[in-house]
Formats: structure tokens, C-alpha cells, sequence
């Protein structure tokens, strides 16, 4: 049984550094909206190709209305830090409760 409470563990940490370096990207993303970088730049285009897909959807259920500021970002990081928060802390539990 300790292989797949190992199993499990590795499992839970592996998503919460994968949620952290999706969190970092995003961050990345919403400083580089802030100024004016080049479009043609390989960063540029890497990060805003790894997190419009999750950004347009959010901003899809958010009103444009308040001042011109686009939230999805910081909607975006408070899942992350609750699927941190949550998710991730109820996997390592499940796999102590296995060994």
C-alpha cells in the first residue's frame, strides 16, 4: 500500500509546483500587458499562448464595465491558490490515509 500513498503524494506535489509555475506564468502575462513588449517576441508569445485559453473564458463572465481593468488575471491566480488551497492538501490526505 505504500506505493500508492507515494504514488499519491507524488501526485499531490507535482500539481501544486505545476499550479505554482502556471500562477508565475500569469503573473509574467499580466506584467507584460502593463508595457508595451514586442508581439514577435518568443516569451511574449509563449505566455500569452499559455494563458489566453483559461483568461478568455473568464473574461467571457465578467463585465467590461469596470473601468477598462481586466480582472481575469487575478480571478485566475485566486483558483489557483484555492485549488493550492484545497486540492492539493486533500490529496496528500487521502494518501495518508492509505499508508
Amino acid at each position: 500500500m505504500f506505493v500508492v500513498n507515494n504514488f499519491m503524494m507524488a501526485i499531490a506535489k507535482l500539481i501544486d509546483f505545476l499550479l505554482t509555475i502556471y500562477m508565475w506564468i500569469i503573473i509574467g502575462r499580466a506584467v507584460i500587458s502593463w508595457v508595451n513588449a514586442d508581439p514577435y517576441n518568443p516569451i511574449v508569445r509563449f505566455l500569452v499562448e499559455a494563458t489566453e485559453p483559461l483568461l478568455s473564458r473568464i473574461r467571457r463572465f465578467l463585465p467590461m464595465s469596470m473601468g477598462g481593468m481586466d480582472f481575469s488575471p487575478v480571478i485566475l491566480i485566486m483558483a489557483i491558490m484555492f485549488l493550492q488551497s484545497f486540492l492539493v492538501p486533500t490529496l496528500k490526505q487521502i494518501a495518508m490515509g492509505m499508508g
